[in-house]
């Protein structure tokens, strides 16, 4: 049976579309120089003080799992290589490479206590000329602000088209059921305006109800929280609030009305899903949330009792607020029971906003709460001649494993050289792609790796020419040895490969920090050795075993008899011509 005939040249050409194809993938991002290092341009440092509820000193427990949470968040993808660690016995110091990386700034500065409560009353966090904020001698309160506009919370799945998005709804967002009836939604409508009427609020309990019954204690806060309530103005410029988890909470939503809310009714920590999506059929990003078992039975108690229902208090439809440090991000009206524990918080959420958030909620609210950050903008921790005599001296290491193949194996060491340039040049667009798909930042330790790869694909370069000469020493001729050859060495070159990359991934799996990196880099560039090895290293030599320069056995070749260690040896002969 015939053997197939290689075909070296379609090869070549296929590989070099391939690599023309890579590049012109990266030209559509616009990106041509990889993300680089804190130690090799600088970055932002943020210094977290860490306090307990009570303000004591945190626990070295406590303080652990918030730098892990931390370090989840900025290093979700494994490759950021952002740097968190602890200092002293309160303190977290986050390290993020980048002058622009702002939204992971964001992401650090956001301790995700989110909570859910109940509006007791609202009103716009401004100081107003009348006083229509004021609570009436029966401890009533006439909010002036519609209902708040934020980010509306709906049940999933929801098949309806009732979901409401933020600034869309006439009077504010809404918290739907999966089937609310048609009476249940023209019973949810507020009056035109949103404003609520004092005179449909009947006298309240000076005192209150207790605060540990939220849904009672919505109806009756009592005169103190009352007057703490109208008292309340929003700051003009967003401050940490104190969210205790027992107690009623007065503060602000985004679009400065303040409220005033009752404890806490779930936690964030009793979240078991936070996904961000696009739902099918729609457009705008949303924030897919699960809650546990104790969750959900409280969730579907607490929507069956407030849906539809006009507060006695205010008036108005009764709301349910979503609570994120302190602040409001939404407080939606509710017309339907939701009993499957999940929702979704839909908005004018950009990808980054709607990742951003949930990615904050997926790894839990922290343990701790921490004082106002301190981000200062840090230079390279190396200096720049430091790293240009490392670049240095891994471009002489370079040179000189090019001049040793070149000594060694002379015309075949161009084939050394081509495969190392074309490594190199596949290695740069990788580590492009890779900045701009999973934001993959280059370090020291992960030029490392790329640079250790060097000799893993010199190593297959040997292993494949010794096997040629092998295969010429047993007498064949060099288009033949080269097919033979590669069957041998094609082997042995996986296998090397195999290990090398078995150990990346080991390093990549159970490190931390920038050794992950070294890991990635390692790896990364072992696979570009196979890729090269198979798809243009063996093409270029069976296409130059075709050349009379080399099949000819040419003294610069690198296939010369003498060379290889073929050439015949003759026996002197004596005086006389006898042996």
């Amino acid at each position: 049976m015939a053997k197939k005939t290689p075909r070296p040249g379609r090869r070549l050409i296929v590989f070099a579309l391939v690599v023309a194809a890579l590049y012109g993938a990266v030209a559509l991002s616009g990106e041509w120089k990889p993300k680089l290092g804190l130690d090799l341009q600088g970055g932002t440092r943020i210094t977290l003080e860490a306090l307990t509820e009570n303000g004591q000193k945190p626990t070295p427990a406590n303080l652990e799992e918030a730098r892990a949470i931390i370090d989840q968040r900025v290093n979700g993808q494994g490759v950021a290589e952002s740097e968190v660690g602890t200092q002293g016995g309160n303190n977290i110091i986050v390290e993020i490479p980048g002058q622009k990386r702002r939204d992971l700034v964001d992401t650090v500065k956001q301790t995700a206590q989110l909570r859910f409560r109940l509006v007791a009353a609202m009103a716009s966090g401004q100081p107003q000329p009348s006083s229509s904020a004021s609570p009436s001698a029966g401890g009533s309160a006439s909010p002036s602000a519609s209902p708040s506009k934020g980010a509306s919370v709906n049940p999933k799945p929801s098949g309806s088209a009732s979901a409401t998005p933020k600034n869309r709804a006439p009077f504010g967002p809404r918290l739907d059921s999966t089937s609310p009836s048609p009476s249940a939604k023209a019973s949810a409508t507020p009056a035109a305006g949103g404003s609520a009427s004092p005179s449909a609020a009947p006298s309240a309990d000076p005192k209150g109800a207790p605060v540990d019954q939220p849904l009672k204690w919505q109806d009756n806060p009592g005169q103190a929280w009352l007057k703490r309530f109208a008292a309340y103005t929003c700051p003009k410029n967003q401050k940490p609030v104190n969210d205790s988890k027992t107690q009623p909470l007065v503060t602000c939503d985004e679009d400065g009305n303040k409220l005033l809310l009752s404890a806490p009714l779930i936690e964030g920590t009793q979240l078991t899903k936070a996904e961000a999506g696009i739902p099918q059929n729609q457009v705008q990003w949303v924030v897919n949330l699960t809650f546990d078992s104790t969750a959900r039975k409280t969730f579907a108690t607490v929507t069956r009792a407030i849906a539809n229902q006009s507060s006695p208090l205010t008036g108005q439809q009764k709301q349910f607020a979503i609570v994120l440090d302190g602040r409001v991000i939404s407080a939606p009206t509710v017309n339907g029971v939701i009993p499957n524990g999940q929702a979704e918080i839909s908005g004018n959420f950009t990808q980054t906003e709607a990742q951003s958030l949930a990615n904050s909620l997926k790894y839990g609210a922290l343990p701790l709460r921490f004082s106002a950050p301190v981000v200062t903008e840090e230079g390279p921790t190396l200096a720049s001649d430091q790293l240009s005599a490392g670049l240095l001296a891994g471009a002489v290491g370079l040179a000189l494993v090019m001049i040793y193949c070149l000594f060694y194996y002379r015309g075949l060491g161009l084939v050394v050289i081509a495969s190392l340039a074309i490594a190199g040049v596949i290695t740069y667009a990788v580590v492009l792609a890779m900045s701009q798909a999973v934001g993959f930042t280059l370090t020291l330790p992960g030029i490392a790796g790329l640079i250790v790869a060097v000799g893993i694909t010199a190593d297959s370069f040997i292993v494949y020419f010794e096997r040629i000469r092998d295969e010429m020493r047993s007498g064949k001729s060099l288009r033949v040895a080269v097919e033979a050859g590669w069957v041998r060495a094609r082997a042995t070159c996986l296998a090397a490969d195999a290990v090398s990359l078995l150990a990346a991934v080991v390093l990549y799996i159970f490190s931390i920090g920038v050794v992950k990196g070294f890991a990635f880099a390692l790896g990364i560039s072992t696979v570009i050795d196979l890729v090269v090895f198979f798809l243009f290293t063996k093409p270029m030599v069976s296409w130059l075993a075709t050349f009379r320069f080399f099949y000819s056995g040419h003294r610069l070749s690198g296939l010369s008899p003498e060379h290889v260690g073929t050439a015949r040896r003759t026996r002197p002969s004596t005086a006389g011509g006898t042996a």
